[in-house]
């Protein structure tokens, strides 16, 4: 296992030919440590260390055998890749690799991990530039995501590559309904959800939302029987508040302090009275410490 970055040749290789520049995950303080690099702002770092990275990476291309291809692999962000829900990695917050690097055509393959969301980040040109993302669903927000693995012809100055859909992973399941009554309420759960049939070995959650004052009407065994044969089952209770503290005559939310504001939202969710006083006091405290450190 590596743990920095480096350039293996064939003799590295067990005698395949071809060259590799790894890139691995590393912390940011082993990567300083590694790169011999001052601390300092956080964000000045990551631009530190992105530039000492591209020289390295752009010096072992120079060095390398020009009748051999080149595979880039690095586990890391790149700069305009995307993340489920469409976010774009942006230069700043985290140690992202630029994208000319990683499009440099005399690569002929660079092989990403890290996000999750399959890519190609260097569509219709040479070299491809792939995250084949996770083999499974990880998280909610890949409930709807295809998953793929990658297949590749790597040859210099030409490669061809091949998405091959993963069949049979575990499904996720992700439903939210909104009582219309208080009648019948497991009914309208069991209505949300998929035949229990097609629920066996998913991970499921169901988000209900409800008037505070059905509570009584939900019946979460019976619910959680009907999806017994899920992997796992997550119900998410939502109570809707019946009510708003309405803020005193003239005042605004901007005018109120901290202290007060959470005073208005325990009473806004009905915390009793000797529970508010001792959350203030804890709150209080807490914004004391802040102020002080």
């Amino acid at each position: 296992m590596l743990d920095r970055p480096q350039f293996l040749g064939p003799a590295d290789l067990w005698d395949v030919p071809v060259q590799v520049i790894a890139l691995p995950w590393v912390s940011r303080s082993g990567m300083m440590a590694h790169l011999d690099l001052p601390g300092g702002d956080p964000g000045q770092i990551y631009e530190q260390l992105e530039t000492k990275l591209s020289g390295l990476v752009q010096n072992w291309i120079e060095q390398a055998d020009p009748n051999l291809p080149i595979i880039l692999t690095a586990h890391a962000s790149v700069q305009g890749a995307k993340y489920g829900g469409e976010r774009t990695v942006m230069l700043g917050g985290d140690l992202v690799l630029s994208g000319s690097l990683v499009k440099n055509p005399k690569l002929d393959y660079v092989a990403l991990g890290h996000i999750h969301k399959p890519q190609n980040l260097n569509e219709g040109s040479h070299p491809p530039v792939i995250y084949p993302g996770s083999i499974e669903r990880v998280d909610f927000g890949e409930a709807g995501d295809d998953k793929f693995f990658i297949t590749a012809q790597v040859a210099r100055g030409q490669t061809e590559v091949a998405w091959r859909q993963l069949k049979g992973i575990r499904p996720f399941v992700d439903r939210r309904v909104k009582l219309s009554s208080p009648e019948g309420v497991t009914d309208q759960l069991r209505a949300a959800l998929p035949p229990a049939a097609q629920l066996r070995e998913a991970i499921v959650r169901l988000v209900v939302e409800y008037p505070r004052e059905w509570e009584t009407s939900l019946d979460e065994a019976a619910i959680r029987e009907y999806a017994a044969e899920a992997f796992e089952f997550h119900l998410v209770k939502r109570p809707e508040m019946e009510s708003r503290v309405r803020l005193p005559e003239g005042q605004i939310v901007g005018s109120l302090s901290a202290l007060e504001l959470l005073d208005l939202y325990w009473k806004s969710n009905h915390t009793e009275p000797e529970a508010i006083e001792t959350l203030q006091a804890l709150a209080a405290e807490i914004i004391r410490g802040e102020s002080e450190a």
